[in-house]
């Protein structure tokens, strides 16, 4: 195996072929990261890999390059055909599949490579769409998010998918825990049920969960298994620096406003709990920092995402706005910093989320911002994923903050919708922060929603269970008294919806358009999940005990003995199917009263029975 400061050229058990070594100088990569210089080889020979390795480490191209000279080495003995899928590569995201198919155009650019054809299939448009591009022009390899190729792969019809894999030379899963955290485990294994067994699998994952070890369990055939760490302590990368804040819940925008400024921030990732956040703060960002460009992406988004990511990438100065969806292998260069709003559902998350910047070798940078009552978090972090962290302090005073809530009033005056957006990111986060892994430290009861809904900017606090009356003290609105029904849309289409139904209010009491379970006294989110939590315990103890009674009967028929098969039933002859249909018609008159019960029973063959009981 090759040393972890190996050059690519030296790599000699097998050595690579002349194209690939050719496109990877031209990508500028002299020598083979720790993870590359373990797997490649590994592969190559015919090994089922699952590596673990730190984000950032060059997994794409510890696949990629073995992936494309095993299909050289076929090529060499027998040609592939144009509908002939020899590699399949699954990716959580669109995203992700985007950037690996990019990395493979960068190869298959290549002259001695250009035979070879790729298909990205990531859903956003038709399934039709994929399958007349895949009859029409073939491919030899699939990039493909799981959902659309479960899709393709159940497809009946001319296009037969399953029968196109047969020759598959490698299936490489991306970012495995990711698709096993998205919920996509059934999918997966439905897929690994078309792929032939006499195949390669590389497995490429961050962290290592039971769920991982479960997957490997059932689409690897003695996996050897590489861990590559940077550090022993530590499982962020080695030139990412972490700092932390702790800041008062209704200082928390101004003090990001401070720190973006000061710090002179060219390139950021800012990272919000939920769509609606990133939805309202998309807007918010883009009025109180107008020197530099404000992108918004999140995962109800469909065909903008792709265009929202390719600006980032290209701008020099410029804040994305984004959710988890970013979180995992998506590579964006000269990233200075990571900045989090608040702590992320799991600490495996923290990781993930601060390996968007550092990546390759560069330096980087990440800030979270924590309330008070989450500073144990830190500690947690320390000792549940190895990451260390730096306390700073930053400037803050009443003033910016009575400025900054000014302009979040005035945008929300000027568009109803923006106050929408508002109130939907507020209640979003307050519903996000009930499903924290961490809930002995991250605890809804510990917030002042009053404080925290001044940070949001709200006109007025909304509706909701687990607003107390305590926390309309701690609120801050704005200084004049507002009717909020008097706030009008610029769209004028929902201007004049709303008007509507504003109208109908007024005359009935009832809004249009609410549904009557929504009249239904409501729970907090907490205690719903609770509730939700409980059914789906008491449904697993089922289905445990249904196994258990199962095992023990199949233990029970095995210590009796082989069981018989059972005898089938000998088939009805046209005699008695001919009696049985008489039989029928004799009933049907006799329900609709043609006949009597006497004549039925004499039709039937049904005597009265006398003569045999006097004998």
């Amino acid at each position: 195996m090759a040393k972890p400061t190996s050059k690519w050229n030296e790599l000699d058990k097998p050595p690579l072929s002349a194209p690939i070594l050719e496109v990877i100088d031209q990508l500028g990569f002299e020598r083979m990261t720790p993870v590359q210089a373990a797997t490649i080889p590994l592969l190559l020979n015919y090994k089922d890999v699952a590596a673990e390795a730190v984000t950032g480490s060059g997994k794409t191209l510890a696949f990629v390059v073995p992936l494309l000279e095993l299909l050289l080495r076929r090529q060499r003995d027998t040609a592939w055909k144009r509908f002939e899928i020899g590699s399949v590569i699954i990716s959580p995201t669109r995203e992700l599949a985007t950037q690996i198919s990019d990395v493979l155009d960068e190869f298959l650019g290549h002259d001695q490579l250009s035979g070879f054809r790729q298909k990205l299939l990531i859903g956003g448009n038709p399934v039709e769409e994929d399958i007349d591009a895949l009859r029409k022009e073939g491919a030899n390899i699939l990039v493909a998010t799981p959902g659309r190729l479960k899709d393709l792969m159940e497809k009946k019809g001319d296009l037969n998918l399953p029968a196109k894999v047969k020759s598959l030379e490698l299936l490489v899963l991306d970012e495995a825990d990711r698709l096993l955290d998205m919920g996509f485990e059934t999918t997966v294994n439905t897929i690994l049920g078309y792929l032939p067994r006499q195949r390669r699998t590389g497995l490429f994952s961050a962290t290592q969960t039971k769920e991982v070890k479960d997957l490997m369990r059932a689409g690897l055939r003695n996996p050897v298994l590489v861990s590559v760490k940077e550090k022993a302590t530590v499982s962020t990368p080695k030139l990412l620096q972490n700092y932390y804040v702790i800041v008062e819940p209704e200082y928390k925008l101004v003090v990001l406003l401070n720190f973006i400024r000061k710090q002179d921030v060219k390139k950021a990732m800012i990272f919000f709990p939920t769509c609606a956040c990133v939805e309202y703060w998309g807007i918010a960002l883009a009025e109180l920092l107008k020197s530099m460009k404000v992108l918004a992406l999140h995962g109800k988004m469909k065909s903008q995402r792709n265009r929202i990511l390719a600006d980032f990438r290209q701008s020099e100065n410029a804040l994305l706005l984004c959710t988890d969806l970013l979180a995992r292998g998506v590579d964006i260069p000269e990233v200075d910093w990571v900045l989090q709003w608040d702590a992320p559902s799991n600490a495996a998350a923290f990781v993930h989320r601060v390996g968007r910047t550092a990546r390759q070798g560069n330096q980087g940078n990440a800030l979270i911002m924590l309330l008070p009552t989450e500073d144990s978090y830190v500690d947690f972090l320390t000792r549940n994923q190895k990451v260390s962290l730096k306390k700073v302090t930053l400037d803050h005073n009443e003033k910016q903050l009575t400025k900054t809530l000014s302009v979040l009033h005035w945008i929300q005056k000027q568009d109803r919708a923006v106050y929408d957006k508002a109130n939907r990111a507020f209640v979003s986060h307050v519903q996000a922060y009930t499903k924290y892994e961490c809930n002995l430290i991250l605890r809804l009861k510990d917030l002042d929603l009053g404080r925290i809904a001044t940070s949001y900017g709200l006109l007025q606090l909304p509706k909701m269970p687990e607003m107390k009356d305590a926390f309309k003290a701690t609120f801050r609105g704005p200084p004049e008294s507002l009717d909020i029904t008097k706030l009008t849309y610029k769209d004028k289409q929902k201007q004049a919806s709303y008007d509507s139904k504003l109208k109908i209010y007024q005359e009935t009491g009832e809004w249009k358009g609410k549904k009557k379970l929504l009249k239904k006294k409501s729970i907090p989110w907490e205690l719903a999940k609770q509730a939700r939590d409980e059914r789906k315990e008491i449904r697993k103890k089922r289905r445990d005990q249904k196994q258990k009674r199962k095992a023990a009967q199949e233990a029970e028929n095995s210590a009796d003995g082989p069981v018989q098969p059972k005898k089938k039933k000998a088939k009805f002859s046209r005699e008695e199917l001919e009696e049985l249909a008489n039989d029928i018609r004799s009933l049907k008159k006799l329900k609709k009263k043609k006949i009597t019960e006497e004549e039925c029973d004499d039709e039937l063959g049904i005597g009265s029975g006398s003569e045999d009981d006097d004998s």
